[in-house]
């Protein structure tokens, strides 16, 4: 009787720290994910996939300054709209780099410029596939790739 108590004892002590490895991973899956959106591939460079991590850095930062060379143009958030807010918030998923943009003045967008509406594919589809991104951080910190 004595022997399965300890035992019990014993399944209590690895469920309590399993729970708190649990919340710890969560952390640690959460702060991943906020790093890979905020600067694209950070999340895999913080997750040892280097070769990858600065594949999507280079590739999403070029494709969001190309957005902004082509004078495409960074959405406002206009709940009134929803096509512009979908848009704003695509433009949103790449991060820092909106922000910064933002900040500096550009991404107003020349509705006359011949390469406006190719600016503005570039600005959205960067936003979108860092989003992609950020998803394949959390699988791989799941466990799942």
């Amino acid at each position: 009787m004595r022997g399965g108590a300890s035992r019990g004892y014993a399944t209590l002590r690895r469920m309590r720290a399993t729970t708190a490895e649990r919340e710890q991973s969560a952390i640690h899956t959460y702060l991943i994910c906020l790093a890979a959106w905020a600067i694209p591939g950070a999340g895999h460079l913080l997750l040892g996939r280097i070769q990858k991590g600065v594949t999507f850095l280079v590739a999403l930062t070029l494709m969001f300054l190309c957005g902004l060379w082509l004078e495409g143009r960074l959405f406002p958030l206009e709940i009134g709209q929803p096509l512009v807010l979908l848009a704003a918030l695509a433009d949103m998923g790449i991060g820092v780099l909106f922000f910064v943009a933002r900040a500096a003045g550009s991404g107003v967008g020349r509705v006359v410029a011949l390469t406006y509406e190719y600016g503005n594919a570039f600005l959205i589809v960067a936003g979108l596939l860092n989003m992609l991104v950020v998803l394949d951080a959390f699988d791989i910190t799941q466990g799942r790739k």
